[in-house]
């Protein structure tokens, strides 16, 4: 089992409203013991209740890498899955299960190809996972701005902080204030050499992915909060997977998943989000063209092919032979 998939128990050790919607979770080991360290960027998966009634949800790590316990903070959404419902019911002292980390967006000051120029783009609650890529950056002494768009300063978590601190790097557009962000305009003001981070809703990453199409490749770094639309699968039929280490042959029929049909036939395979948000289910792919309909691959590993998340992507041919 890799580290990503390990799960420790732990306790809610803090509960902190910190914006409109938004509460603050600091999580730590029941049994007292240091949790991992993480780069920025990292997730966790909260188990939320138990046996069949569980809910697996991801959230971003906010707090300081090295530090002993996890920090989370979670948007109450009335009107979603019910995963932001549940964590907002847990009090101090009460106990769950987490899963972790697994990072698909990190940001490694140390690593020199991030010493250049960095914008980041947060909307919302999406400045979770960019807030300790903000602090790693300063504390390094890089290059950078972020820019952080919301309905309301009520709602803006982290920002009003970050904006005392650094009144030259941090751009709040305040929705409700008639300073709504204009990330076509962002983007072609922003130095081409720059690379870019960018967490929130789905309407805007889809602006940022836009407006950076002719940048240089690998500039762009996304984190999705739910899956991006990828339109009707390349085959409409069923198509087979071998899976070489179980020595089986199984038909993947059209309304159904590759990982519902491994499952049934008794592999293991890990899995979370279940709509290819999360990246746990990735499997090695041996053979074939694939049908990418997840939202954590770049294009380039899209392109490779030797990758897939089996939660949500398909065959792009009639057989694929995958490592499980």
């Amino acid at each position: 089992m890799s580290v990503a998939d390990t799960a420790y128990d732990v306790v809610v050790a803090a509960r902190t409203p910190i914006a409109d919607g938004v509460v603050l979770l600091d999580l730590a080991r029941a049994d007292g013991l240091p949790l991992p360290g993480w780069v920025p960027g990292a997730h966790v998966d909260l188990v939320l209740g138990t046996g069949s009634d569980a809910l697996e949800r991801q959230y971003s790590l906010c707090g300081v890498p090295g530090a002993p316990v996890w920090q989370v903070a979670v948007l109450l959404e009335p009107g979603g899955r019910g995963g932001s419902v549940r964590a907002h019911a847990l009090a101090v002292g009460d106990a769950l299960v987490v899963r972790g980390p697994r990072n698909l967006f990190a940001y490694d000051a140390s690593d020199w190809a991030t010493s250049g120029p960095v914008l980041f783009v947060a909307g919302g609650i999406g400045i979770t996972p960019l807030l300790p890529m903000v602090r790693s950056a300063a504390a390094a002494g890089h290059d950078w701005r972020l820019v952080h768009a919301g309905r309301s300063r009520r709602t803006l978590a982290f920002s009003a902080a970050l904006a005392d601190e650094h009144p030259d790097r941090v751009r709040l557009h305040v929705g409700d204030e008639g300073d709504r962000l204009d990330v076509a305009a962002l983007l072609a003001a922003t130095d081409p050499a720059a690379t870019v981070y960018c967490c929130g809703p789905a309407r805007l990453m889809e602006a940022v992915e836009a407006a950076s199409a002719t940048r240089r490749a690998g500039s762009l770094h996304l984190e999705r909060f739910v899956p991006r639309d990828v339109g009707e699968p390349v085959l409409a039929g069923p198509f087979e997977v071998e899976l070489e280490l179980s020595g089986l042959t199984l038909t993947v029929p059209p309304e159904r998943s590759v990982l519902d049909v491994v499952e049934e036939a008794g592999v293991l395979v890990l899995s979370s989000c279940r709509e290819g948000t999360c990246g746990t289910c990735e499997t090695p792919v041996l053979e074939g063209e694939v049908d990418h309909r997840d939202s954590v691959l770049t294009a380039d590993e899209r392109a490779d092919g030797r990758a897939m998340m089996i939660c949500v992507s398909r065959a792009a041919c009639p057989r694929l032979v995958l490592e499980l």
